[in-house]
């Protein structure tokens, strides 16, 4: 059964064009460029643009993530300035998407274009055992990159 997010929509043009699933076998849902005219993003360039969302889970076992669009970052470098944003579960602003132009040439995002996508996932909140040693694994004390080539 689908998980039920409380959103509010900002910006009455996100109506038209609300965020859902593109396949039954879709994980992710797009975000859209909500702005009132195009951005253009020279090389490196970076900018925070918003979607015309919010939400809030509520649930502390839930978070959502938000990934770059995998064909805009192949084709034309626009990928997430922060890699991943993380979207804790009592936030309650505007979801935002740090665009970054990580190629060579100017890239313009138009106004309600799709930009990244976003997951909510399940999180484990975590508390702290500190010992003194482990219990004995197959890795042992192998480091950083221990396992591959390199």
């Amino acid at each position: 059964m689908p998980m039920q997010v409380d959103v509010k929509v900002l910006d009455e043009r996100v109506r038209a064009q609300m965020p859902e699933y593109a396949t039954p076998g879709s994980a992710g849902l797009d975000l859209r460029a909500c702005i009132d005219a195009p951005i253009t993003l020279g090389p490196n360039e970076w900018q925070l643009v918003g979607t015309g969302l919010a939400m809030h889970l509520a649930d502390p076992g839930y978070a959502a993530l938000i990934l770059p669009r995998s064909g805009l970052g192949h084709k034309h470098g626009i990928v997430l300035g922060n890699l991943v944003g993380l979207i804790d579960s009592d936030y309650q602003g505007e979801l935002k998407v740090s665009a970054w132009n990580r190629s060579q040439v100017p890239y313009t995002i138009e106004p309600m274009e799709r930009i990244a996508q976003l997951m909510i996932v399940p999180v484990a909140q975590a508390t702290f055992q500190v010992v003194d040693a482990f219990e004995a694994s197959a890795r042992g004390t192998g480091g950083y990159g221990s396992t591959g080539k390199g």
